[in-house]
């Protein structure tokens, strides 16, 4: 099964390299001894630590699996000089009709809209890919209709 090409700076990859340890040499541990423990407790019919703990277990399992498939299909995104182009990477300051905003272009594992990190796949990502500094965009998205004006790429 092939696998998708993902983005990610060297901050996101060392996030998710960093929590793949984690999972591998903490929280197996962590949940092998619960599972061990809860065996002890066979004495009632239902075991919902037992239960709860095997549950943990198959989503650590599941995690761990996604993180190295993630991390084996990583593309690294380097920014080492100015640019005037949207690239993955690229901080891109905008002019919008209700102000300024700003915005770096990241693979969809490290988006987080919230703090202004907005996936390449996203329709804002997507439409300011491969633009410069002063094209005007307009993009169509679940909120609407949104047009901005590229101000600044770094």
């Amino acid at each position: 099964m092939e696998h998708a090409t993902e983005f990610l700076t060297e901050e996101g990859l060392a996030k998710l390299t960093a929590e793949l340890e984690h999972l591998r040499n903490v929280k197996r541990r962590e949940v092998a001894e619960r599972i061990h423990n809860s065996k002890e407790l066979e004495a009632s019919v239902d075991n919902a630590e037992y239960d709860d703990a095997k549950n943990e277990q198959a989503f650590i399992e599941g995690r761990i699996l996604t993180l190295e498939t993630v991390i084996r299909n990583a593309t690294i995104v380097h920014i080492d000089h100015p640019t005037n182009k949207v690239v993955v990477g690229a901080t891109v300051k905008v002019s919008t009709r209700d102000g300024k905003e700003q915005y770096t272009i990241v693979g969809s594992t490290e988006a987080d809209p919230s703090h202004g990190r907005i996936s390449n796949e996203s329709p804002v990502g997507r439409a300011l890919l491969g633009r410069r500094v002063g094209d005007e965009v307009t993009v169509h998205t679940p909120r609407g209709v949104m047009k901005f004006k590229i101000l600044e790429v770094t």
